[in-house]
């Protein structure tokens, strides 16, 4: 794959420098094939420079043209693609070396396709995959193998779904999704209740999932229906692999969910949050994040969060022995306070 600077940098809003010495006609015919980190690039490949610590892998590396911001092109020994944010252009030329599968146009043969579901324009269903009834299958839909799509659901216009999706019925998906392998949307929350006998008592899950657009999923993430209403994934959300959404669950537009992260159901996180890996949401009651909320690495949410910011709540590694000692330390607290405070008292009685 050959993409020119030229192309790259009208994708990426950036001015093209070359190093000294180097004519604007070269620049221009000047072309690169790959991807390569500052300090493993080779000829050849597009780098970029988004973090100052990597600052020092600038002058030695062989990429040949490097993403930065104009404090930096004077150290560049590569052509530079000069930007204001490097990272977020970086992700954006990045789009154009994408590997992708596709799979050819129509049905595949061994597919079951119900005779009452809509198939729109140039869509792709491949190996054994199963469309049940009612179905609407929008334009240039992508549905690689073995995959299932149960009754009633509707899947937007580009969305691409990757092979082993499991959706349910009544499932919404709006355009220019991705879902990966391994997802199952819309199956049954964990709604149970003990009867006299102390038994479990199942509680009927009648709710579908609506998904809005420009939504990716990661693969082996699980999304569970709504008990009497729709669990809702806003637009722009973007969650990880092997993510556990509850039933009723609300999130909001551009949110970010990290791998590993699970919440109760009916829990409401707002827009533009951020839930670290293997963070984890529930209590009592329905636990609301209001929009801007981030939740730091391995943290517990167990109520509800009504201003915006950093919450942190996990404990940092440490050499062993010391966190022993912490350990014991934090099993003591209760009786510490308790001290403490009757010597306060004490203190404060002299003094009367």
């Amino acid at each position: 794959m050959k993409i020119t600077l030229v192309e790259i940098a009208k994708r990426i809003g950036a001015d093209i420098v070359g190093p000294f010495g180097m004519s604007s006609e070269n620049l221009d015919a000047s072309v690169v094939t790959g991807l390569g980190s500052l300090g493993t690039a080779k000829a050849g490949d597009l780098s970029h420079l988004s973090s100052p610590s990597y600052r020092p892998q600038l002058a030695t590396t062989k990429a040949s043209a490097v993403i930065l911001s104009a404090e930096y092109a004077a150290e560049c020994p590569a052509i530079c693609l000069v930007v204001e944010q490097p990272y977020l252009a970086f992700a954006k030329a990045s789009q154009l070396f994408e590997i992708s599968t596709p799979i050819a146009n129509g049905v595949h043969p061994s597919a079951v396709v119900d005779s009452s579901a809509e198939i729109a324009d140039n869509v792709s269903i491949g190996a054994n995959v199963v469309i049940g009834a009612n179905c609407k299958i929008g334009t240039n839909v992508q549905i690689h193998a073995n995959s299932t799509i149960g009754n009633n659901c509707t899947i937007g216009d580009d969305s691409l779904l990757m092979s082993n999706v499991s959706i349910y019925r009544k499932v919404t998906l709006g355009a220019r999704c991705v879902v990966h392998s391994g997802v199952v949307l819309g199956a049954a929350g964990f709604g149970f209740t003990p009867n006299a006998q102390g038994h479990y008592e199942t509680i009927a899950q009648i709710g579908g999932v609506e998904i809005g657009t420009d939504v990716s999923i990661g693969a082996n993430t699980a999304i569970d229906c709504g008990a009497i209403e729709d669990t809702v994934i806003g637009n722009g959300v973007k969650i990880d692999n092997q993510v556990q959404i509850g039933h009723n669950c609300r999130i909001g537009d551009h949110t970010i969910i990290c791998g590993g992260a699970g919440m109760a159901g009916s829990t409401t996180i707002g827009k533009h949050c951020v839930l670290a890996g293997g963070c984890g949401i529930a209590g009592k009651s329905p636990i609301d994040l209001c929009d801007g909320v981030v939740v730091s690495v391995k943290t517990t949410i167990s109520q509800s969060i009504d201003k915006p910011g950093i919450y942190s709540g996990a404990i940092v590694a440490s050499e062993h022995k010391l966190w022993l000692r912490n350990a014991l330390r934090f099993n003591s607290l209760g009786q510490l306070f308790a001290r403490v405070k009757k010597l306060e008292n004490e203190r404060t009685d002299e003094s009367d």
